[in-house]
């Protein structure tokens, strides 16, 4: 096989692989679409954005942002612009972690619960995103 087919066959596989819970991000993002949001792809990342629900659950829930496989829910296109090093993070986790990502970060949540610390600041998917949003703010200063 050639290098480009096998490049290809690479890229399709991560793709299938973090399917299952791409299918779960479609479902959301299907809502949002029925209640005013907008879509766009970045880089192969279906974003979807606005609408009156995507701003009523960025206010319950305090969170700008949610991904889920190849799907990332967002309050505003601008607000997702902003977070895109980060939750694109989260979209190669998904790709390294297939269908037992979102189950993973649940219970990497759980586990720095139980140990006494944040739920969500001090989750290793969380962090590993923050580290790239925080290379990301630093690369664009310079």
């Amino acid at each position: 096989m050639s290098g480009q087919v096998i490049v290809l066959l690479k890229h399709w596989l991560r793709y299938a692989w973090a399917s299952p819970t791409s299918v779960l991000g479609l479902l959301f993002a299907s809502v949002l679409l029925l209640t005013g949001a907008s879509a766009r792809t970045v880089d192969g990342v279906l974003e979807v954005s606005d609408g009156w629900l995507a701003n009523k659950l960025t206010r319950i829930s305090g969170f700008a942002a949610l991904t889920l496989g190849h799907v990332v829910l967002g309050h505003s296109a601008e607000c997702l612009r902003r977070l895109r090093a980060h939750e694109h993070v989260h979209v190669r986790q998904a790709e390294r972690w297939g269908l037992f990502f979102v189950p993973a970060y649940l219970l990497a949540g759980v586990w720095q619960w139980m140990r006494g610390r944040h739920i969500y600041d001090d989750n290793p998917f969380e962090l590993e995103a923050f580290a790239a949003e925080s290379a990301q703010c630093t690369a664009d200063e310079m």
